[in-house]
């Protein structure tokens, strides 16, 4: 990950997101209020996934009458039970890595409305289906203050922590005192004081909701602060045969990064010692390496040259022999050599998207990062949103289109932590999160998450032929443009998916939206599609994040021959069809 000496804000924000911890029970609410959707009973579940064979526990803050409870797996109901009170449990079906919508459903006058959702993620395994969030402050806190970050994430189903700069030094990231116990306390890079009782502390807490920890640190990096050499000058990497320029990441006033050489055995050895010590001293699940992108031509200290992308893999595939039983995962900045990344025995795919600016290249990453590993692994982008904005809230037209259109195409964002992230430096809290995009980002993640079969698990992508009926709906196949939605379709052995998604209003392409001048789409409803299908379709459903808190429709359909003719009920900025066989 490229540093920013620039960006030291020290402050700390804890979300709330509308008292996430708040266990008051509310009155039952009073019959003939407005119902159009609303989260109105606060609904949650206890974990961010759940083993095979465990328990849901669910609650809300208040019961209407005439409520259902309804659980979905892809749009078909497998279970149902009146809403009675404001807490109860749920045992999913025993099939491992599966997502689920739950929804609440109330019945007015032969009407349904759905007036809550929340996703169930059935996984033994996180990182089949990576949710990345973060943590980036661990001064001196309560259990009660950790709490509160980990409730909030819990909630928007993050399965998997970066301990970003937790660390002391990058080649001795845990400090021992003299009787080789963990220090109470050490300063960070940016003289930050980190307490190693809120590191423990935070990996515990995690651990009660089934959210993965993982340590962050350079694959080759030695911190020099001062005249001490930090490790033997023959593990360096160098700018020049003759060893005389030290290839190095320079954070003015603070010190230097010293690049190491990854496939130095010496150094090797040095660095898994460490992480062992690491391992023995905090329940970690597992190391997220990082790099520092392109270095250009660089040499080993005996004058070879180094190819960084085998370097990586050599280090990979050492440090996964050494232990095997941790999770690993190594940021390609830019893409720097993901392929040979993903040809070692990482788990995800992790992108630190740098020089792809339109909506199309995060989708393109994406693709390309699903064909590097055969189509096993899935991609976690960390794509900072209003990177140059210094003030204010996020713009969330930006933040929902961007969003929609990696998990659209089957990865996920790294965003939230104790803030939403908006820079390289995960400590600067500079910009803050609406009420509205609070709640509207939530949804999306409930929607990531109990449709991930669709959106994250196999299938091909494809255009299927679709046009629109409604001369005020302009529709083309991926990639965007603007004043029209884009179409792209995925291939399941026995559905066909169409992802909509609504460009019509938008003020650019571009996601990062320095400027925050991205707008709202124009919302399109109940409009005519015919669809070309080569088989004979049962049943068509829908759903969005932008309505009814992503809960699934059954639409009505007449086909003739190979074409489908339907009505799509709602257009803002995504929405899924799905055909099923």
């Amino acid at each position: 990950m490229k540093r920013n000496s620039i960006y030291l804000l020290m402050m700390l924000l804890v979300l709330s997101a509308c008292s996430n911890d708040d266990d008051t029970l509310l009155d039952p609410i009073e019959e003939g209020m407005d119902m159009s959707y609303n989260e109105v009973l606060g609904f949650k579940k206890d974990k961010a996934k759940y083993n095979p064979g465990e328990e849901v526990n669910f609650s809300v803050n208040g019961t209407h009458q005439n409520t259902t409870v309804r659980y979905k797996y892809l749009g078909q109901v497998i279970a149902e039970e009146p809403l009675t009170g404001t807490s109860w449990t749920w045992e999913p079906p025993s099939e491992d890595f599966r997502g689920y919508m739950v929804e609440l459903v109330k019945e007015t006058g032969g009407e349904e409305t759905v007036i809550g959702t929340v996703a169930v993620d059935v996984s033994s395994d996180w990182t089949k289906f990576p949710r990345y969030g973060f943590l980036s402050k661990f001064g001196e806190t309560t259990a009660a203050q950790r709490a509160s970050v980990l409730n909030n994430l819990k909630d928007y189903h993050i399965n998997g922590l970066q301990y970003y700069d937790w660390h002391f030094e990058h080649h001795r990231p845990l400090p021992l005192d003299e009787n080789g116990a963990p220090a109470e306390s050490w300063n960070d890079l940016f003289n930050r004081e980190i307490y190693f009782a809120t590191v423990e502390g935070y990996i515990e807490q995690a651990q009660e909701r089934n959210m993965a920890s993982m340590f962050y640190n350079l694959l080759f990096g030695a911190w020099k602060k001062d005249e001490v050499q930090p490790v033997p000058v023959e593990w360096l990497m160098y700018n020049d045969r003759n060893h005389k320029d030290i290839n190095r990441h320079i954070l003015s006033g603070f010190g230097d990064i010293q690049l190491t050489d990854p496939a130095n055995n010496e150094w090797q050895e040095h660095i898994f010692g460490e992480t062992a010590t690491v391992y023995e001293n905090l329940e970690f699940d597992g190391w997220h390496l990082d790099q520092l992108g392109n270095r250009g031509t660089v040499y080993n200290y005996e004058g070879y040259k180094i190819d960084l992308g085998e370097a990586y893999k050599d280090f990979l595939i050492s440090l996964e022999n050494r232990f095997p039983n941790k999770k690993l995962v190594l940021n390609a900045v830019d893409q720097y050599e993901q392929k040979e990344i993903l040809e070692a025995p990482v788990d995800f795919a992790y992108s630190e998207i740098w020089s792809r600016y339109q909506y199309q290249d995060l989708a393109q990453v994406i693709l390309e990062n699903y064909n590097y590993s055969n189509g096993e692994l899935n991609t976690v982008l960390a794509a900072y949103m209003n990177y140059n904005s210094q003030d204010g809230n996020f713009n969330t037209p930006s933040v929902l289109m961007t969003d929609a259109v990696i998990f659209a195409f089957g990865g996920a964002h790294l965003e939230l932590g104790e803030h939403m992230l908006s820079s390289e430096y995960f400590p600067n809290d500079k910009l803050d999160m609406s009420v509205e995009l609070r709640n509207t980002v939530r949804e999306y993640y409930d929607f990531h998450t109990a449709y991930q079969n669709l959106l994250r698990d196999g299938g091909s992508f494809n255009f299927p032929a679709l046009q629109s009926q409604d001369p005020d709906v302009k529709l083309n196949n991926w990639p965007p443009v603007v004043g029209q939605a884009a179409v792209v379709g995925k291939q399941l052995e026995d559905r066909q998916v169409l992802h909509i998604l609504n460009y019509d209003g938008a003020a650019t392409l571009q996601w990062r939206d320095d400027s925050k001048v991205q707008r709202e789409p124009l919302v399109k409803d109940n409009f005519r599609i015919t669809v070309e299908a080569e088989r004979n379709i049962s049943k068509v459903w829908f759903a969005s994040p932008d309505i009814n808190g992503g809960a699934s429709q059954q639409v009505e359909f007449t086909q003739s021959g190979n074409q489908l003719t339907l009505e799509v009920p709602y257009l803002k900025f995504w929405s899924m069809l799905v055909l099923e066989y």
